[in-house]
């Protein structure tokens, strides 16, 4: 077959091979025998009874390197590899690793990869709409899941997607064993059984920022501010009175002083008032003068010099309540908490720190108000129901268990129903949790976790938040989080629009069939170690077929996923039996 190697380059091989053949050679591997060396090479092309081999490893001992030192001479005898060599290349005999799937150029021969090498580590998943990728993350977890002398009993996959198109195919995960256990949470509000929750006191000042839609840094000490008043606040005892007094009353006295008309100071007063008060310090409370009481919405009438008629019993009844002495503990303590609480607490914030004074800061408060207040009065509030105090941890456990004595493996987010900034907003504030979380475990990566991210090109984006909080979560995961056992899976139909910070941390490659110009672009500029023959490869896929590469493969091959049984829900419309009805024309 292979007659003589007529010339040799940096990276590959000339050989000129039998006129008549009737094998299809392209893709397939060789090896380059020559005294004790094995060099494995790769078919790249064939023209004129010429191939193209270039050269990907060496064998030694029957184990596979990448990589070579020194190239065949042309006197090596060259021949497809054996089934050994195949299995090696494959992780056939790897008693750690589980089916990805069957190679098309090998019979269908299993191809294997190492359960470490695939999951503890980044993945990207690639591909058009159509191609197969649903369909192909739903059999490798089916795989993983039907594994024949390892369960995956402490595995735990968080999986996030705007649609229930995983539920039927990972709803009856018991089949495979009794111990796999599915949850499942919805963001349709109808649905209560499986609504999601977030404990509003468990949110950091930047889960909050990307909530409220945070555009400026000066917002975030709005929201730190925001936080310590909801905690102190929430305790609802004599203290916390006493300090909403003090704020009150203290920012009456700055409006009451500013240099301004007599008229925009009253509906200044007035506004504070409206937003906050207490049973002390609110517009019908009755103010005692001298012989007389007046009701203090009626102290500032306006008389004809332009002032306040009861300018003097405003002043001595304000300053009964401004505390200067007194050292109020604002640090934030997780507490319960409503939302209610919360639009209180950052109404006390607009109105302290000389917010009102200031037109800039306090359209930036404005703006994280009027975000917090839409919440408050929409279906969104829902999410944050919450009923009583829970830790991290009892959280945490919340979303895994099962009843009371079993653990879920699978934890299915449905974000449907809900626009795209404030699904992106959720998305981030689990990511948080679940990285907060495993950080703190006393026993470093003892839980490992994946976030796989379905339609990720709608979560990993470039976003403002570096700028505004320092960091973006998913970039911080992608560098920091494999070693604290918190692993990224990123799958999406548009590559170009995930961040290209996050993409050069992934390890692992699946790649279907793609075909946008700025896409295969993309992946060429940004995906590690990928070649022009596994651009090329892919471009020639059929649905279900992959090109893989990375930690987890020896070498990039070509991989036929099997069909998931059963199959999620992300096949198209059938057009025909919906629409047509058979005509009998008589």
């Amino acid at each position: 077959m292979f007659r003589e190697i007529i010339a040799i380059s940096k990276n590959y091989a000339i050989c000129k091979i039998d006129s008549i053949i009737n094998d299809d050679l392209l893709n397939i591997n060789v090896v380059f025998e020559e005294d004790n060396k094995k060099i494995l090479g790769e078919i790249e092309e064939i023209s004129n009874n010429e191939v193209k081999i270039n050269f990907l490893g060496e064998f030694h001992n029957g184990i596979y390197y990448d990589g070579i030192i020194r190239k065949p001479s042309t006197k090596a005898r060259i021949r497809i590899i054996n089934n050994e060599e195949l299995a090696e290349l494959t992780n056939y005999s790897d008693p750690t690793s589980m089916i990805l799937g069957l190679s098309p150029l090998y019979n269908n021969s299993p191809i294997k990869v190492n359960i470490n090498d695939m999951w503890s580590n980044h993945t990207a998943i690639f591909g058009n709409t159509g191609s197969g990728k649903t369909y192909g993350v739903a059999r490798i977890v089916q795989n993983l899941f039907n594994m024949q002398n390892f369960i995956p009993f402490n595995s735990v996959l968080f999986i996030f997607n705007n649609t229930d198109e995983y539920d039927n195919a990972f709803n009856s995960i018991s089949s495979f064993n009794y111990n796999f256990n599915y949850k499942m949470f919805t963001s349709n509000i109808d649905n209560t059984e499986n609504l999601l929750k977030l404990p509003l006191w468990l949110l950091s000042v930047d889960d909050y920022a990307n909530i409220l839609d945070a555009t400026e840094y000066s917002q975030i000490m709005i929201i730190e501010k925001m936080l310590s008043y909801v905690s102190l606040f929430a305790r609802n005892d004599d203290e916390s009175n006493k300090y909403k007094n003090h704020l009150i009353a203290s920012a009456i006295v700055s409006v009451l002083y500013s240099n301004q008309v007599s008229a925009r100071i009253r509906d200044q007063i007035f506004s504070i008032l409206t937003t906050c008060n207490t049973k002390e310090l609110n517009l019908d409370v009755e103010v005692e003068g001298v012989g007389y009481t007046r009701e203090f919405r009626k102290c500032f009438d306006i008389d004809s010099t332009g002032q306040f008629v009861e300018r003097v019993l405003i002043t001595d009844y304000i300053k009964n309540f401004i505390l200067e002495d007194i050292h109020w503990n604002e640090e934030y303590v997780p507490t319960y908490f409503t939302i209610d609480d919360l639009e209180v607490a950052l109404n006390f914030t607009l109105i302290s720190e000389g917010l009102l004074l200031n037109e800039k800061s306090y359209s930036e408060a404005t703006a994280l108000k009027v975000k917090l207040h839409t919440i408050a009065n929409s279906s969104l509030r829902k999410f944050f129901e919450v009923e009583q105090f829970m830790s991290i941890n009892e959280y945490i456990s919340s979303l895994i268990l099962v009843g009371t004595n079993k653990r879920a493996q699978i934890i299915n987010f449905v974000l449907e129903g809900i626009d795209d900034r404030f699904c992106k907003a959720l998305v981030k504030v689990y990511s948080r949790l679940l990285f907060t979380f495993m950080k703190k475990l006393p026993n470093r990566g003892s839980m490992p976790i994946h976030i796989m991210l379905e339609e990720a090109h709608r979560y990993v984006q470039k976003d403002n938040d570096v700028n505004i909080l320092g960091y973006n979560i998913f970039e911080r995961i992608a560098k920091e989080g494999r070693k604290f056992g918190v692993v990224l899976d990123l799958i999406t139909q548009r590559p170009t629009e995930l961040s290209e910070n996050v993409i050069s941390q992934c390890s692992n490659f699946i790649i279907f069939k793609i075909n946008h110009p700025s896409d295969l672009e993309y992946i060429e500029k940004m995906v590690p170690n990928v070649s022009n023959d596994v651009i090329e490869k892919q471009k020639s896929l059929q649905s279900g077929t992959c090109v893989a590469f990375g930690k987890m493969m020896k070498i990039p091959m070509i991989v036929k996923m099997q069909l998931p049984n059963p199959a999620p829900s992300s096949s198209n419309a059938q057009i025909f039996d919906k629409w047509m009805i058979q005509w009998k024309n008589n």
